[in-house]
Order: C-alpha cells, then sequence, then structure tokens
C-alpha cells in the first residue's frame, strides 16, 4: 500500500510536533529539577510547590501530542 506524499509530510509534521514539545519540555524541566533541589534541600515545606513547578512543563508536551494528533486525523492517517 502505498502512502500519498500528503499524508507521508503530515506524519512527519506529526512527529516534529511532539518532537518539539519534547525537548522543549527537558529543557525546562533540567532547570526547574535543578533549582528545586537546591530549594528543597534549605527548604524541606517547599516540596509541593516545586512538584507544581515539575509538572507544569509537562503541558508542552501534551500540547504537542494534541497537535500531533488533530494533524493525523486531518490527513486520514488515522
Amino acid at each position: 500500500m502505498a502512502i500519498e506524499m500528503a499524508a507521508a509530510i503530515a506524519a512527519i509534521g506529526a512527529g516534529a510536533a511532539i518532537a518539539g514539545g519534547a525537548i522543549g519540555t527537558g529543557i525546562a524541566q533540567s532547570a526547574i529539577g535543578s533549582a528545586g533541589l537546591g530549594l528543597i534541600a534549605e527548604k524541606p515545606e517547599s516540596l509541593g510547590m516545586v512538584l507544581l513547578f515539575m509538572v507544569l512543563p509537562e503541558t508542552l508536551l501534551i500540547f504537542g501530542f494534541v497537535v500531533a494528533i488533530l494533524v493525523m486525523l486531518n490527513a486520514g492517517i488515522i
């Protein structure tokens, strides 16, 4: 079964959306994680706040996943 060129380009775009979200999340969490560990070492009661800040960048990956699903739906891949 041959894939049409438009579907192939849509699949590449969907992969790029997920990859961009994953890279952005990794960069954000690396900075937040190192600063958060330093804060927890000095003030252990701030653990909840640090965990909240660690979860916030995950929305980038979720948005990338949603965009990838929408692109693939509109291209007729899934």
